[in-house]
């Protein structure tokens, strides 16, 4: 029999061909390796332990500590979790898909009555039956035709829909665990009894393949993990989200609404909300100026015939709003900034001297968003974009992107984000431009990673329709991901546009535009800070920063002198001065987060002094309002960059 090589784990050794995966392992893994192992990598193709080999091969193990693991779990208790549906239910339901999830998985149904909390109790008994019985999933093969017709006598109407779509003469592939039979790629972990933690978590209704006009379908959510303390964590994680929500907690400290009469999607920011926003905006505007970018404003709407121009009608328009007639003109609200910014940068001639040139502009953009799709301040229809444009010499591609990634951090550890996930963004299907251009610019992405240091996963065919990108995804105190920032270089609009500038050879040359937003929305961005800090804001970004609280009215014109004189210092501050009682006070500002409450009695008025209490409830030994003053300062400046993490 023939011989192949195989290397694994940094190991390699001759096999007869077609041994299988589970057999290599077993041959040249230690007993610790083989006991994590669920699959196998063979560069972006993962395999199934029982697939045979027939080739010389490099694989890479898939562990049970792993993303990649992890993921594979879920894909297979989806598989489980359709099992134990079908079982309890049987030709009451027909079953659609069930992908793995970021932190979990879904299952589309379709049964006449709805599940019911019992329900999803007899449904996780269920599981755990299946679970306990660690049945193998076993991968099948069937020709087209015969699988249509399989599904078909089982009136599983979606399968058969599924089937129908793929080429005549095609070998499909199947996973059995038990009597469940599922059409499916695969791979999957090797036996059921590996899935040691399962939990329902939501019922949802979703429209089958996503189509309103077509059957809505009951979606159970899941998740799953290798082992039980890992689903506490994760559910424990979940009710501090639930905690710290910024749509509860922006109501209950008045930093934003959202009302009906003005329309969903469109956020209202009240005076301690825009306060925060100023600060945020001050400080992004600062430290652009101190990395030579200029400032622009642009105006809300234009012709819609720019929008042809800039090929966003072509790929983008489902995600427009419906143009507006003016004096017979088609105009269009604008859904994100860069054209205005290449006619800015039309409106004169251009040299080569000038370049780099970077604009950036807090510009309002409107996307239109489906109404199930909305949610507080992280998916909205109106929203301003921190963005900037960068006109670059081929020759200044690498280092400008660099530039970018630094800046970046920097403004993302400022605000308290210190850890990240990092993709980079692949030509999608649905493109324009040259195989020459994307590859330049994807190199060039992929150098700036490399020299910052950053580790990074690459994201096949996720690009944007003009260029590849780097997208950054932010985690918050509990652990979460958070969509962030973008880099995504451009051939393409400055091409559509027919921009240039005069070269040291005094010819004409087209230059390259870097799209960037760091915070991405400033709305997203905002709560995500209120949940990230539970809305217990560092000191330079709390909308109040002092509290002053009067123990009797005795003290009355005292506490008016210090509070106008912590104004007239820059400090933020304001003063409760109800007949109440002090302890009632101190709840009040605890309850609202601010950071320093200043309480003023008889003896601080004797001395021309404050006491100073935390939020956190320690107290500090009574100081001057100078002293109060310079303690504000220096602590606001070191409150930069750091996280205070509160428990609710």
């Amino acid at each position: 029999m023939a011989q192949i090589e195989i290397s694994i784990a940094g190991k390699t050794a001759s096999f007869d061909s077609g041994v299988t995966a589970l057999e290599v392992v077993k041959d040249i893994c230690s007993s610790k390796e083989r006991k994590k192992t669920l699959a196998v990598q063979d560069g972006e193709v993962m395999l199934d332990l029982s697939t045979p080999l027939t080739a010389d091969v490099s694989l890479e193990l898939v562990v049970k500590d792993s993303d990649a693991g992890l993921a594979l779990l879920r894909h297979s208790a989806a598989h489980i979790m359709a099992q134990a549906v079908v079982e309890l239910f049987g030709d009451e339901v027909k079953v659609a898909i069930g992908p793995a999830t970021a932190d979990g998985f879904y299952y589309d149904f379709d049964k006449q009555e709805p599940f019911t909390p019992d329900d999803f109790e007899a449904i996780e008994k269920k599981v755990q039956q299946i679970v306990g019985g660690n049945i193998p999933f076993e991968r099948k093969t069937m020709e087209r035709d015969e699988a249509i017709a399989y599904f078909k006598e089982r009136n599983q109407e979606y399968k058969v829909e599924l089937l129908e779509e793929l080429p005549d003469g095609e070998e499909i592939s199947f996973y059995t665990q038990g009597s469940f039979i599922d059409l499916c790629r695969g791979p999957h972990i090797p036996h059921t009894g590996l899935m040691r933690a399962f939990k329902i978590m939501r019922l949802a209704g979703a429209y089958w393949r996503g189509d309103e006009k077509r059957p809505m379908l009951q979606r159970l959510y899941g998740t799953a993990f290798f082992n039980p303390k890992e689903l506490k964590k994760y559910l424990n994680m979940l009710e501090e989200a639930k905690k710290r929500d910024h749509r509860k907690l922006g109501r209950e400290l008045e930093l934003f609404t959202i009302d009906d009469r003005i329309g969903s999607g469109f956020a209202l920011w009240l005076p301690k909300g825009a306060l925060i926003r100023r600060l945020i905006e001050d400080f992004w505007r600062e430290e652009h100026y101190k990395n030579d970018y200029e400032l622009l404003y642009t105006p809300h709407i234009a012709k819609r015939d720019l929008w042809a121009t800039s090929g966003h009608l072509d790929f983008y328009a489902d995600d427009m709003f419906s143009p507006m007639d003016v004096d017979g003109v088609e105009y269009q609200l604008k859904p994100m900034n860069c054209p205005f910014h290449i006619a800015i940068y039309q409106a004169k001639k251009r040299s080569y001297r000038e370049f780099p040139i970077r604009w950036c502009e807090l510009g309002n953009v409107y996307r239109y968003e489906r109404t199930g799709a909305l949610q507080g301040l992280m998916r909205v229809r109106g929203f301003t974009q921190d963005d900037a444009h960068i006109f670059v010499l081929p020759r200044q591609l690498d280092d400008e992107i660099y530039n970018i990634l630094d800046l970046n951090l920097q403004i993302l550890e400022t605000f308290g984000f210190t850890e990240f996930e990092v993709y980079l963004s692949t030509r999608p299907e649905k493109s324009v431009g040259s195989d020459e251009n994307w590859d330049k610019a994807t190199e060039a992405l992929k150098s700036a990673l490399d020299k910052k240091g950053l580790s990074y996963e690459v994201d096949p065919g996720e690009g944007v329709f003009y260029g590849p990108k780097i997208d950054i995804k932010i985690k918050d105190v509990i652990g979460r991901s958070w969509q962030c920032s973008t880099i995504q270089v451009d051939f393409n609009l400055p091409e559509r546009f027919k921009i240039s500038y005069t070269a040291e050879d005094g010819k004409e040359h087209q230059p390259i535009m870097i799209h960037r937003a760091l915070m991405g929305s400033l709305e997203r961005f905002f709560g995500v800070l209120i949940e990230h800090y539970a809305g217990a804001f560092p000191l330079w970004l709390a909308p109040v920063q002092a509290m002053i609280l009067n123990i009797t009215d005795s003290q009355l014109d005292y506490t008016d002198s210090v509070y106008k004189a912590l104004r007239k210092a820059g400090v933020r501050v304001k003063k409760d001065v109800r007949n109440e009682k002090l302890n009632f006070k101190i709840r009040e500002a605890q309850m609202e987060k601010i950071p320093y409450m200043v309480i003023i009695g008889d003896k601080e008025v004797e001395n021309q002094t404050v006491t100073v209490r935390l939020r956190s409830g320690k107290n500090l030994d009574p100081m001057s309002v100078t002293e109060f003053t310079e303690l504000i300062n220096r602590e606001s400046d070191k409150s930069m960059g750091k996280q205070e993490i509160v428990k609710l």
